[in-house]
C-alpha cells in the first residue's frame, strides 16, 4: 500500500461553521499536517444539525485514508444521547483515530446578577430559590446544555435552560444580564472572566487551570462526576485501513509537539493530547454511555 496515495489531497472535515474552537483546532494542524505527511491536506467546513451533516459525509466518505473527520463530544456523546435519530451511527460508521485536545468546561456567573462567593454559595442559593435563576448554554443539545444538566443533577438544584444559537449570543446575554449563569468550555469565555465580566466557580478539568489558577475544579469542590472536559478529536470512516489510521495519529501527535502549535491552542484554553486509535475509540463509546444518562435525567430529546 503506497502511504502517499499517489499524492492525492487528504480532507479534515469540519463539522461545524469556520471560526470556532473546533475549526480553529483543525487549521492549526492543517498548516503542518502536509508537511508531516509529505501530501497535500485541505480543510472543508461542513457546518449545520449540530455537527451531524459533516459527521454524516465523514461516515459516508470512502475508507481510503484521504477523508478524516474532527469529531467533538457533541458529535460523537451527546448527540446520540439526544437526538432521536441520526445520519450516522458514532460506533459503528467510524474507527477513531486520535484525541487532539482536551477543552476544559467552566461554569460562570454575572456577578453584578448573582453576587455568589463562591461555588458552595451558589449551591445554597439556588437550593434556597430552586427554578428562579436561568442559565445560558450555547444551544439545546450542546455539551453546555449537558453540563448544566448534569450540574443540576448532581448537586440537587434546579435551574431554567435558556439555549442560544451558539456561544456568541449566549455570552452576550449573560453579560447583558439577561441570564445569570453559563456553561460552557472555558475557551468562549476566559476573555470575560479575565475581564472580570464574568466570575468562574469551577472548571472541568483534572488540576486546576493555569489559565485561572485560583478557580476550583467540579473534584474538588467534592463533585467528581462534573470533572470530565470536553474534547476534539480525529475520525476516518469505518474500514480505514489500520496503517493509515496509525500514519495519521502519529503525524497528530506530531504536529501537537510543535511549539507554533501548542502556542496557538493553548491560547484557546485547548490542551493537546494524541492519544492512540484504540484508546480514542473506547473513549467515544464510555461519552456516549454516560451523555445518554444524563439526557435521561433531563428528558433531553431532540427530533
Amino acid at each position: 500500500m503506497s502511504f502517499a496515495q499517489d499524492n492525492k489531497v487528504i480532507q479534515l472535515v469540519v463539522p461545524f461553521p469556520p471560526g470556532g474552537a473546533t475549526d480553529i483546532t483543525a487549521r492549526a494542524l492543517q498548516e503542518v499536517l502536509p508537511r508531516l505527511l509529505k501530501q497535500p491536506v485541505v480543510l472543508v467546513n461542513r457546518g449545520g444539525a449540530g455537527g451531524s451533516i459533516g459527521m454524516a459525509e465523514v461516515a459516508r466518505a470512502a475508507p481510503d485514508g484521504l477523508t478524516f473527520g474532527v469529531a467533538t463530544l457533541s458529535t460523537h456523546g451527546v448527540n446520540p444521547a439526544v437526538y432521536a435519530k441520526l445520519p450516522y451511527d458514532p460506533v459503528k460508521d467510524f474507527v477513531g483515530v486520535t484525541e487532539i485536545v482536551k477543552a476544559p468546561g467552566v461554569l460562570a456567573v454575572n456577578p453584578k446578577v448573582l453576587p455568589v462567593k463562591d461555588f458552595a454559595d451558589l449551591v445554597r442559593f439556588l437550593k434556597a430559590n430552586p427554578g428562579k435563576v436561568s442559565y445560558a448554554t450555547p444551544g439545546n443539545g450542546t455539551i453546555g446544555h449537558m453540563w448544566g444538566e448534569l450540574f443540576k443533577s448532581s448537586t440537587g438544584t434546579s435551574m431554567v435552560h435558556i439555549p442560544y444559537r451558539g456561544a456568541g449570543p449566549a455570552i452576550n446575554d449573560v453579560l447583558a444580564g439577561q441570564v445569570a449563569v453559563y456553561f460552557d468550555q472555558v475557551a468562549a469565555s476566559l476573555p470575560h472572566i479575565k475581564a472580570g465580566k464574568l466570575k468562574a466557580l469551577a472548571v472541568s478539568w483534572p488540576t486546576r487551570l493555569d489559565v485561572l489558577p485560583d478557580v476550583p475544579t467540579y473534584a474538588q469542590m467534592g463533585y467528581p462526576i462534573n470533572n470530565d472536559p470536553s474534547w476534539f478529536g480525529l475520525v476516518a470512516p469505518a474500514g480505514t485501513p489500520q496503517a493509515l489510521v496509525d500514519r495519521m495519529q502519529q503525524a497528530v501527535a506530531q504536529a501537537l509537539q510543535e511549539p507554533a502549535v501548542r502556542d496557538r491552542l493553548a491560547g484557546q484554553g485547548l490542551y493537546p493530547s494524541g492519544s492512540a486509535p484504540q484508546a480514542f475509540s473506547a473513549q467515544i463509546v464510555r461519552e456516549i454511555k454516560k451523555m445518554k444518562d444524563v439526557a435521561a435525567y433531563a428528558k433531553v430529546r431532540l427530533e
